[in-house]
C-alpha cells in the first residue's frame, strides 16, 4: 500500500520501514524463572532472525548472558545495542514507545503502562521508554502521553485507519474517566486516527490483556484483514469468534469498500500445568523489513498459517519460529517486540 504524505500527525503501519525492534531480555527475577533456558532460546532466535534484517535495541539485566545466547543462535551482534536497565517483565509492545510521524518526522509517544489495567507489577516497565531516551538511544525525546495505551492494543494501516477493541480499551481500570466518545477524540489527537474500528467481540482463553487486537485482528497491506477463526462449534471459542468474524465482514474501509479477509486457523487446544488453556494465535506475528516472523506452535495447522500470512504480505520472507514456551506466560511472539519506524534510531 502506498501511504500518502500528510501534514497530520499519522500513526504508521508496521510494514512500512524500520529502524529496527526492541525487546526486553528474560531474567530470574520475572515469571520466567521456572523456565528461563527455553525463553531465553526462543528470545535468542527471534533476535537472531530480525538482525538478518534491521537493528535491535535490547534491554538486558546483564549484557554477557543474552551475548552467549545470541552468539549461540547466531546473531549478528554488531546489529544489537545493549542496555543495561531493570524491568519487570518482557513485553515490550505493551511498555515500548508509539512511534507517530508528525509532517514526516517521527515523534515517539510514551503512553502510560499499567500492567494491563492493574494485573501484574509495571512500574519497572513504565520507565523504560524515559530511560531509553535519557541514554540519547532515540533520535529524539519521547513525549509522556496522560493516557494507558498498550502498542498491542492497536492496528493501524498508516493511513488513519485504527482498528481497536472495546473489551480492551474500554477496560474500567485503564482509562475509566474517558467514554468512547473521549477516548476516540484522544486517539485521534494522538495518533492521528481519522476512521477507528471498534470489535465488540473477539476472545482467546488464558489472555491476561482483555482481548488485544494484536491477538485476534491483524491489518495488511491492500485492504486486507488476517484474523483467528474458528470452525469447532464444541471449542470455547466458537461463538464469540464467530461474531466477531461477523463484525468483521461488516467494516468498510474508509472509501467504503468491505476488506479482503484472509481466516487464520486456531492451533489445537494447548494447556499448562494447572490445566489453564494457553492462547496459541497465529495472529501474533512481527512484520519486519523484508520478513515476517510468525509464531509456530509444533501444530499441524502451522504451515496452513504461514502460506496465509504468505499472501498477506507478497515479497517478503515469511518465517516460522517455535512460540510454545512463550504462551507459558500467555504470549506470544508479537507481544515481546516494538518496531521502531524509519528515523526513531540515531
Amino acid at each position: 500500500m502506498n501511504v500518502t504524505t500528510s501534514k497530520l500527525r499519522r500513526l504508521p503501519a508496521e510494514w512500512e520501514e524500520q529502524d529496527g525492534v526492541l525487546l526486553a531480555w528474560p531474567h530470574s527475577e520475572s515469571d520466567w524463572k521456572p523456565l528461563l533456558a527455553e525463553i531465553e532460546r526462543v528470545s535468542a532466535a527471534i533476535i537472531a532472525v530480525i538482525s538478518r534484517f534491521e537493528r535491535v535495541l535490547l534491554i538486558v539485566p546483564d549484557e554477557d548472558a543474552a551475548k552467549g545466547e545470541l552468539t549461540a543462535a547466531q546473531a549478528d551482534l554488531a546489529k544489537i545495542t545493549f542496555v543495561v536497565l531493570p524491568t519487570n517483565d518482557t513485553w515490550a509492545r505493551d511498555f515500548g514507545p508509539i512511534t507517530v510521524y508528525d509532517d514526516g518526522a517521527p515523534a515517539m509517544l510514551d503512553f502510560g503502562f499499567n500492567g494491563w489495567g492493574l494485573k501484574f507489577p509495571a512500574a519497572l516497565d513504565n520507565r523504560i521508554n524515559r530511560l531509553l531516551a535519557e541514554k540519547g538511544l532515540f533520535t529524539a525525546g519521547v513525549a509522556t502521553r496522560p493516557l494507558i495505551l498498550e502498542g498491542g492494543s492497536i492496528e493501524s494501516d498508516g493511513n488513519g485507519t485504527l482498528l481497536v477493541t472495546a473489551t480492551c480499551l474500554l477496560s474500567s481500570n485503564r482509562n475509566p474517566h474517558l467514554d468512547r466518545n473521549q477516548l476516540e477524540s484522544t486517539l485521534t489527537k494522538e495518533l492521528g486516527a481519522e476512521h477507528i474500528l471498534w470489535l465488540q467481540h473477539g476472545y482467546l482463553a488464558g489472555d491476561d490483556t482483555d482481548a488485544h487486537i494484536d491477538t485476534l485482528v491483524r491489518l495488511c497491506p491492500d485492504d486486507t484483514i488476517l484474523y483467528v477463526a474458528c470452525d469447532n462449534p464444541a471449542d470455547e471459542h466458537f461463538q464469540e469468534l464467530s461474531l466477531m468474524q461477523r463484525e468483521l465482514e461488516a467494516l468498510r474501509t474508509r472509501n467504503g469498500s468491505p476488506f479482503r479477509l484472509l481466516p487464520l486457523p486456531m492451533p489445537a487446544p494447548t494447556f499448562d500445568s494447572e490445566g489453564e488453556r494457553l492462547p496459541a494465535t497465529y495472529a501474533n506475528f512481527l512484520i519486519i523489513n523484508g520478513a515476517v516472523l510468525v509464531p509456530t506452535y509444533n501444530d499441524p495447522c502451522d504451515s496452513t498459517a504461514l502460506a496465509l500470512i504468505c499472501a498477506a504480505f507478497p515479497g517478503r520472507e515469511i518465517i516460522g519460529i517455535d512460540c510454545r514456551p512463550v504462551l507459558e506466560q500467555h504470549g506470544s511472539l508479537h507481544c515481546l517486540t516494538m518496531q521502531l519506524p524509519k528515523g526513531t534510531l540515531p
